[in-house]
């Protein structure tokens, strides 16, 4: 029996995690929740899953939380606190961060300090805190497992070597909902259209990433810090089939894939019940109906976000705060339509050429460096 920590219960990955809780009660248990504000969705999860404390970060939702689940034993916590606490259970055996955005930071460097095992889903925790995370965990002895499906895949691969033995990841993306399509096409892009991706259910703020490519930079510099290894040695390949997760090459050119269907069920439970592996119902790849694989150098002339991202992952320091941060900004807007599509890496070079380079933040630098950049996006902008 594995006691789970999981931050971020209520969004996709949080719930698709309670899925794999739900199907294993022999296997897991939860003892921490976590959520932004969705009471509704918290209570009917604490009256399934029994946690010892849950948190919704706004205060006011924690408040009426309290008064829905009364009758129960459940502590209900709120903010920044409330979210250490989850994270440092010490009863928990793994904290999983699937909270979005910059606040999952604090709460995963706490988990690591406690010599917890983390099983990571938040980009910004490595994105922007990277040069913090990965030397802490070494330190304190745990492991940061991979959630995202490209990651898990790296991860998998690379049990098929020794340390050392790699000599370069090959990342795989769809392509999203524009792949092949040009500048001209892109300008009258909206966001309907952007949402429609052909392979993977998620959020409106990863699908617009996923079309706009920006997602896989950002994948990149989470691999770098993830597995040790330079952004120039990472390779994005367009597979438009979704089925090949990713590959290593080693060094005497044999190559290990992992594939699968596109259902990140897969990678939660690996991250989840690691190093083994437990039954998943679901559908199988059958080759034969899928008939081939295909691959494409990614257009990075057409989909700038990704030249930037790129650029970014290779000088590091506060950089990719900057473009993460600028990204958020501008996907809200191409959301609100209030910018075009191609907007969106227009606004990120902005913000990247305006804000001032710090050679290795702290967690404190991040937060003001995150703040200035939505303070300069939405001024440039009003």
């Amino acid at each position: 029996m594995k006691t789970i920590s999981l931050l971020g219960s209520t969004g996709s990955i949080g719930t698709q995690t309670l899925d794999i809780v739900r199907n294993h009660p022999d296997r897991f248990r939860v003892c921490a929740l976590s959520a932004g504000k969705n009471e509704e969705l918290m209570e009917r999860q604490i009256r399934e899953f029994h946690p010892e404390i849950a948190v919704l970060y706004e205060e006011e939702a924690a408040r009426s939380l309290r008064e829905r689940v009364g009758d129960t034993s459940c502590r209900i916590l709120s903010g920044m606190d409330g979210l250490i606490e989850a994270a440092t259970m010490p009863g928990a055996d793994l904290v999983l961060g699937a909270i979005v955005g910059m606040i999952g930071i604090r709460p995963v460097i706490a988990a690591v300090t406690e010599g917890k095992d983390v099983a990571l889903a938040n980009k910004e925790t490595l994105v922007c805190a990277g040069h913090l995370i990965m030397p802490l965990a070494k330190e304190m002895k745990v492991q940061i497992l991979p959630v995202d499906s490209e990651h898990s895949a790296i991860f998998q691969s690379l049990r098929g070597g020794a340390k050392g033995e790699a000599e370069e990841i090959l990342l795989t993306a769809s392509g999203g909902p524009f792949r092949g399509k040009k500048k001209e096409e892109l300008e009258s892009m909206r966001a309907g259209d952007a949402l429609k991706h052909p392979n993977w259910d998620m959020g409106p703020k990863v699908t617009i990433d996923s079309a706009s490519l920006v997602n896989k930079g950002l994948e990149v510099m989470e691999a770098s810090w993830l597995f040790n290894m330079p952004p120039e040695k990472i390779r994005i390949l367009v597979h438009p089939q979704s089925i090949i997760h990713s590959m290593v090459q080693f060094r005497d050119g044999a190559i290990i894939a992992q594939l699968g269907t596109p259902d990140m069920h897969l990678p939660i439970q690996y991250a989840l019940s690691y190093p083994e592996r437990i039954p998943l119902e679901g559908k199988r790849v059958d080759f034969f109906e899928l008939g081939k694989l295909t691959f494409e150098k990614p257009d990075i002339d057409t989909f700038r976000g990704l030249a930037l991202a790129l650029e970014a992952a290779k000088k590091g320091g506060s950089l990719p705060t900057v473009f993460n941060a600028a990204n958020e900004e501008a996907v809200r807007l191409f959301l609100e339509d209030r910018i075009s599509f191609l907007g969106i890496p227009r606004v990120i070079e902005e913000a990247m050429d305006r804000i001032a380079f710090t050679e290795n933040p702290s967690v404190d630098d991040i937060m003001e460096i995150e703040a200035e950049t939505r303070k300069i996006v939405k001024w440039e902008l009003s």
